[in-house]
């Protein structure tokens, strides 16, 4: 089926809209098509075989015998309806429509019912007939042809997403959060797999894959699809888990219809309500919202990561609460399966993400660590970065992650990073922010040169050498040491400091408060070199003036902030003989792991700022993956004579459609 059949049939199931308004906002048309959409494809897939489940479910009608297997073969599929009644039958007769195709939703086995309660379906029932429009969208359903023979399973994932993307736009959501472009996910699924290819052809083949964010299931599809073009004896079983309602039911709907088991797909909060809870997968994807805040499950997050550590899926940090990528990331980790002694086992997973999680948090934070974490564990294969303007709700760049437990032996240390920025053809329709596509020649091409990185990044003479490059694990690392300054003061008496004197609190609790300002006062407008002139100088004032001198660490370290000033050729102040640090100088540097941090000091600080010196209880380790930065190529500026002559041209013809408008 090409892509105008799809259209045509999403245009005709969207039709039912012109029906609706007035009676439905916009933003809810989708409440009603999607359901519709559904239930008429169950009933064209269960249609050759209606008959057959209507009369063994008769059979069966007061046998006390549960029928359900033996309606489930008379089907063929993991689900059937028992009633002999069909959406053109309800339709013609409007009176009892409403009845009727209750009775009808009624008869369907568990799961199909389940599919259709998620749309809240019995509501929309409720609410057409209300309006006296239940027979007329019911009859427009039954023109639309959805058999598996005019409309195969992955031509019927295509007309979801559309609707799902026209729902999107009248609802003022992002059809993103629910599906991935398909030529994206073709990407990302011939990556995850194409290292395997040899394995998966062995004869007895069973693979497992996870989605954790599915939406409609469209990678677990791809996934399906592209193992089975490996070897078609294989079996695959897929696993999802959706939060989305709407979404979950398209999924489930297919899967029902593929031959899967429907019951493979939660729904529910991954990180709150992990669905698949001690389960390990061969191959795991996902595409999860990108800087969506994870607020409504901190306190779950939060105690897993507390309560369990390491043991737990969150153990290695939690990111800031605006952006849950990496906990999805993390998620998919704790699924992976351990490698055995012979090198058996082992996962694959691909995720995509925005910029943010390449870089985002310094040494110490909870992605840093993180990405510690992922790193010193050897498990990132790859990040590939893609053009941007390539999904239905962001324009901008996103990357996938490649990572597994059993890389290759000459891929072990090392990470390898694809610039495919520049591998895409513009659409001639814009959907959404989606402006470019991937052809089938880019897919290639990206796949071919992820398969030879490794040879590609060392020889010089490859046509894509400069769009791959191999990074050891520990390039990423970096020490973020903390560099001080001593502290230098000159000391004084002005306005200013008579001022500071009584707004500090400290010393206005002394009973000599006062007495100690006017005995300041005296010295106004004098200064010292050194503290102790200084305190000599101030002791004598107030001693001469009938007070006496307190004493005490904290009046001494109030005094010191009222009359001190930093000075750069001032008196460099020390605490126990060593230099005191000025926290207003103090700055950070980041260092590349494995470097010497004095000699790095030598090299780079020094000659600069010759007194400064490392805190090394203040160093931290951190991890971050500048992509941008591996691949950037400096371009010179033009020369300025190119420039002076591109603007005296401008200049020229400027001044000639002048004179053209003043004659």
């Amino acid at each position: 089926m090409n892509s105008s059949k799809h259209t045509e049939l999403a245009n005709h199931a969207w039709s039912v809209a012109d029906l609706l308004r007035g009676d439905y906002k916009q933003s809810d048309y989708g409440k009603v098509i999607l359901p519709f959409t559904v239930l008429r494809r169950l009933e064209c897939v269960l249609a050759p075989t209606r008959e057959k489940v209507a009369e063994i479910a008769e059979q069966h009608k007061d046998s006390g015998i549960d029928p359900d297997r033996f309606l489930r073969r008379a089907s063929g599929h993991s689900f059937y309806n028992r009633s002999r009644l069909t959406l053109k039958k309800i339709a013609e007769d409007p009176q009892s429509a409403a009845m009727n195709l209750q009775v009808y939703v009624g008869a369907f086995s568990d799961n199909a019912q389940g599919v259709l309660e998620r749309f809240e379906f019995a509501q929309q029932i409720k609410r057409l007939d209300s309006a006296g429009l239940l027979y007329k969208v019911i009859g427009k359903f039954t023109d639309l042809d959805l058999r598996p023979e005019v409309v195969p399973n992955h031509n019927m994932g295509y007309i979801f997403e559309e609707l799902i993307r026209r729902f999107a736009e009248q609802s003022n959501e992002t059809a993103g959060e629910h599906f991935t472009p398909r030529e994206v996910i073709q990407l990302m699924v011939r990556l995850l797999v194409a290292p395997d290819g040899d394995a998966l052809q062995l004869p007895g083949a069973v693979r497992t894959v996870l989605d954790p964010a599915c939406g409609t299931g469209g990678m677990l599809s791809a996934m399906d699809d592209l193992i089975t073009e490996f070897n078609k004896d294989a079996t695959v079983e897929v696993y999802g888990q959706e939060l989305n309602p709407e979404s979950w039911a398209i999924c489930r709907s297919d899967l029902m219809i593929k031959g899967q088991d429907p019951e493979n797909i939660a729904f529910g909060n991954s990180f709150s309500d992990d669905g698949h809870a001690r389960k390990t997968f061969d191959y795991m994807l996902a595409n999860p919202p990108f800087g969506v805040e994870w607020k409504k499950v901190k306190d779950e997050v939060e105690h897993e990561h507390k309560a369990l550590g390491e043991a737990g899926r969150f153990g290695a940090g939690l990111p800031r609460i605006n952006d849950g990528s990496l906990l999805f990331l993390q998620h998919m980790i704790s699924k992976m399966k351990p490698v055995d002694v012979n090198g058996g086992g082992g996962s694959r997973l691909a995720i995509v993400f925005n910029g943010s999680p390449l870089f985002t948090g310094a040494a110490g934070s909870g992605e840093s660590e993180i990405r510690r974490w992922i790193l010193e564990n050897d498990w990132l294969e790859g990040i590939v970065a893609l053009p941007d303007q390539l999904f239905y709700n962001t324009g901008i760049s996103t990357y996938f992650w490649i990572l597994t437990n059993r890389k290759s032996p000459d891929h072990k240390g090392k990470v390898v990073l694809l610039d495919a920025r520049d591998q895409w053809q513009k659409m001639r329709k814009s959907l959404g922010d989606k402006r470019k596509q991937l052809g089938s020649d880019h897919i290639a091409t990206v796949v071919k040169l992820y398969g030879e990185a490794l040879a590609a990044a060392d020889n010089t003479e490859h046509p894509l050498h400069d769009k791959v490059k191999v990074f050891r694990n520990e390039d990423f690392g970096y020490q973020r040491i903390t560099v001080e300054r001593p502290l230098k003061l000159r000391f004084e008496v002005t306005e200013e400091t008579l001022a500071a004197l009584e707004a500090s609190k400290p010393i206005q609790k002394l009973p000599q408060a006062a007495a100690l300002a006017d005995a300041f006062k005296s010295l106004m407008d004098t200064s010292w070199d050194t503290k102790q002139e200084a305190w000599l100088a101030l002791k004598d004032a107030v001693v001469q003036a009938g007070g006496t001198w307190p004493t005490g660490a904290p009046f001494n370290k109030a005094l010191r902030e009222v009359v001190g000033v930093r000075d750069p050729e001032g008196e460099v102040q020390l605490v126990k003989g060593q230099p005191e640090p000025d926290g207003e100088l103090r700055d950070y540097e980041n260092v590349p792991l494995g470097e010497d941090v004095e000699e790095y000091m030598k090299r780079e600080v020094h000659p600069h700022v010759p007194d400064t010196w490392i805190d090394h209880t203040k160093t931290k380790i951190g991890y971050e993956i500048p992509f941008a930065r591996r691949f950037y190529v400096y371009e010179p500026p033009r020369p300025l004579a190119e420039i002076d002559a591109e603007l005296k041209a401008l200049e020229a013809e400027i001044e000639g459609l002048l004179g053209e408008v003043t004659k």
